[in-house]
């Protein structure tokens, strides 16, 4: 049996995340070093490493669940615009082989285009839980 990802752990309740939402495929949480605040990632709750490995149904649901994260970002951040992003294998810059997109609001002013965004020089060493849980909570709220 192959070792569980750390999605599949944050799935079973192993590993704590902070959660946006979930629904039927799919479950959305704060990434724990975010690109810029509100940063989501959305992971099917089928453990695949590929797109392609999903199936058209799963693939659907996944798709929902991107659409309901935007529109639970968009009430908290006041935004219609988004960077989407799917690095689909370890070629591409995945890092979890576990299929996993990638849901940053985009703001007026936020410094951010698509590469820097996704690949910043923060140096962040440690995740900063205290905020994250916090935002969660409010993104729920709003939603």
């Amino acid at each position: 049996m192959a070792e569980q990802t750390l999605f599949e752990r944050i799935l079973s309740g192993e590993i704590p995340s902070h959660q946006i939402g979930s629904g039927d495929g799919w479950y959305a949480f704060l990434d724990i070093f975010p690109r810029r605040e509100g940063h989501t990632l959305v992971i099917p709750t089928v453990p695949v490493q590929r797109i392609a490995d999903l199936s058209e149904d799963q693939r659907s649901m996944l798709m929902n669940g991107v659409v309901e994260v935007q529109k639970r970002l968009s009430n908290h951040f006041n935004t219609t615009d988004f960077t989407v992003v799917v690095h689909d294998g370890p070629l591409a810059g995945q890092e979890v082989p576990h299929v996993h997109v990638h849901v940053l609001p985009r703001t007026e002013n936020d410094a951010g285009s698509t590469l820097a965004s996704m690949w910043p020089t923060s140096g962040i060493v440690e995740p900063d839980h205290t905020n994250l849980g916090s935002l969660a909570e409010k993104i729920r709220m709003g939603a």
